[in-house]
């Protein structure tokens, strides 16, 4: 089994990655609480930050490659996790991209959230997951696994809606499409982490391949 111990360079890129994570993360929870201090306060700004898959993937990215910066061993090291984690950004990249980016036009500050939680981070978690980790290691049953958080994550969704009477995403708002509808594009969504997953277990047994020593 492939080492997930990187080297000094890699691990430098990671620093970047999580860098860049990290600072689109901040910018966008303080330009939330902006909108929320005033109407439902700070408490329930904070969980509407949380309430994001973007928000939780992009905090996945920052957290696994700062593990990889630090040369640290353990669950967040593990390349099961970062394969996880490229499916998570990969979607939320993909879902933005085709679907939700289409549906407002940011400016100024939240423009710059917008294009790193969306667009630059997805792409630099990508480039760094592809060409300096180790792979081989993926099993095509990781993909049953990796589908647990996002499946917990739609149930958090529906008991927030139940409680809050949002939605974060207008593809799930059952309020305004009902609940058919609503399922449906649920349906959807988890048939595209399904497709990416096998994607990113493919992309790994191609590349432990081309890797491995003569």
């Amino acid at each position: 089994m492939p080492s997930t111990h990187l080297p000094s360079g890699h691990r430098a890129i990671a620093v970047l990655v999580a860098a860049l994570a990290l600072s689109a993360l901040v910018l966008q929870y303080v330009l939330i609480l902006r909108l929320t201090r005033d109407n439902v306060g700070m408490a329930l700004g904070t969980v509407r930050f949380f309430s994001y898959f973007t928000i939780l993937s992009n905090l996945a990215v920052a957290l696994v490659a700062f593990t990889a910066a630090a040369g640290r061993t353990g669950f967040l090291a593990q390349a099961r996790v970062r394969g996880a984690v490229a499916l998570y950004i990969g979607v939320t990249g993909s879902i933005y991209f085709f679907i939700l980016r289409h549906l407002w036009q940011p400016q100024g500050a939240q423009w710059w959230a917008d294009t790193g939680l969306h667009y630059a981070v997805p792409l630099a978690y990508w480039a760094w997951w592809l060409a300096f980790t180790p792979h081989g290691s993926l099993r095509w049953r990781e993909v049953a696994g990796w589908l647990l958080f996002p499946l917990a994550y739609v149930a958090w969704v529906f008991v927030r809606g139940a409680w809050l009477g949002e939605y974060p995403y207008p593809f799930i708002d059952v309020g305004q499409l009902g609940w058919a509808q609503v399922g449906v594009n649920a349906l959807g969504v988890m048939a595209v982490f399904v497709v990416l997953g096998f994607v990113i277990v493919g992309l790994d047994h191609l590349l432990g391949r081309r890797r491995r020593p003569l």
